[in-house]
């Protein structure tokens, strides 16, 4: 049987999930803006999923916004809130290890005559909070930040970022996409005016998702229609929104997800201890720094990425070399590149990111079955050097 380890990628949906859509595709299937009973009664299904995907997440019903995952939500809230912005304000600041679909919104941004600056991580991922002091000033509009970087894990500093934001009037965007389903979360008290997430990075489908958007913060949409209060136009996505709500209501509240992060953090730490043991020559980026439970990224040796996700698939383990969008190409992580790794490290990067679905039978069939295929490599690496 396979092993899944690249959760960071996508969720495999829950049981509850895909019998709650199946209930929708064959009984709600009306569009809930008609005025017709079945449209009234896809209408009301809406408004129980809207209901349930705000006790979750901690914030309003009124405060939802669906889109189509955590790329629409990311656009519409920089481009909506910077064109809501004061004149004054033109100055957009992200983090320089956004997800890649992000930075290039940034650079975009910039081409388009939108002022924008970067936040720089210091070596361990970790988020330079002087440098975002000096940045975040009166001008800017927008700050944009990660919740936890999505290669590394690395959990961003959002409360203190949020702080800088209010101070300098600024309005900050959080991508919590890494981030909800892994550890808990609370809208109200994240102090974020906007934060987007996607159902399947938390076993719910693929293709919906929602900005969380602080009652009260203005929004220029970005797609026009009545929909979604003229926020967001289209017709919903009733099947997707009601799975939504049901991997949200899967996870267990706040208990839930603490308990399963306690969980994940110990299949974790027991994954790279082992590893190391068994392999002196690896190295776990940001292994000192605030993580996602679940989350290692990993260089063995100088072993290209490539070399080790094929011994990786000839166990049937299921990994990548960091974000889906871009893993198998042959430039270096954006991320490590920020952290100041050098190019052959960086394209050494292995993500094995692990989630509900693993076990502790997965980690330790790994840890027998893994060193052996690697170690032969490594030590053939390490003779070469030697001797050149």
């Amino acid at each position: 049987m396979a092993i899944y380890l690249d959760h960071n990628a996508t969720t495999p949906p829950a049981p509850a999930v895909v019998e709650a859509m199946m209930s929708v595709f064959s009984g709600l299937w009306a569009n809930a803006s008609s005025q017709h009973g079945p449209g009234q009664e896809a209408k009301r299904a809406l408004g129980a999923a809207r209901a349930a995907t705000a006790r979750a997440l901690g914030c309003k019903p009124v405060e939802v916004v669906y889109t189509s995952g955590a790329t629409e939500s990311n656009h519409l809230a920089v481009r909506g809130l910077l064109a809501a912005a004061a004149p004054m304000r033109r100055r957009a600041v992200f983090s320089s290890v956004e997800h890649a679909g992000h930075l290039k919104l940034a650079r975009t941004l910039a081409e388009g005559g939108v002022s924008v600056d970067f936040i720089p991580v210091h070596g361990d991922g970790t988020l330079d909070l002087g440098a975002a002091a000096a940045l975040i000033g009166p001008d800017v509009a927008l700050v944009s930040l990660m919740a936890a970087n999505n290669e590394t894990g690395v959990l961003m500093p959002v409360a203190e970022v949020a702080a800088l934001a209010q101070a300098a009037g600024a309005r900050l965007h959080v991508d919590a996409t890494q981030f909800i389903g892994k550890l808990p979360f609370d809208f109200a008290a994240c102090g974020a005016d906007a934060v987007s997430l996607s159902a399947h990075k938390f076993q719910g489908p693929k293709g919906v998702g929602a900005l969380l958007l602080r009652q009260g913060v203005c929004l220029a949409p970005q797609t026009l229609g009545s929909q979604e209060r003229n926020r967001r136009g289209g017709t919903e996505n009733l099947p997707g929104i009601v799975g939504m709500a049901a991997a949200l209501e899967q996870l267990g509240g706040t208990a839930g997800v603490a308990a399963e992060a306690e969980r994940l953090a110990a299949l974790r730490d027991a994954l790279e201890q082992g590893l190391a043991r068994a392999l002196p020559a690896l190295h776990v980026w940001a292994q000192g720094a605030p993580r996602l439970p679940g989350t290692s990224y990993l260089r063995f040796g100088r072993l290209p990425a490539e070399v080790v996700l094929n011994r990786l698939e000839r166990l049937s383990v299921a990994a990548s070399s960091g974000a889906a969008c871009s893993s198998g190409g042959s430039e270096p992580s954006p991320v490590l590149t920020a952290m100041g790794v050098p190019p052959d490290e960086a394209l050494a990067a292995v993500r094995l990111s692990l989630g509900r679905t693993t076990t502790r039978e997965d980690v330790d069939y790994l840890l027998a079955a893994l060193p052996p295929l690697l170690e032969p490599l490594l030590r053939q690496a390490a003779e070469t050097a030697v001797a050149a």
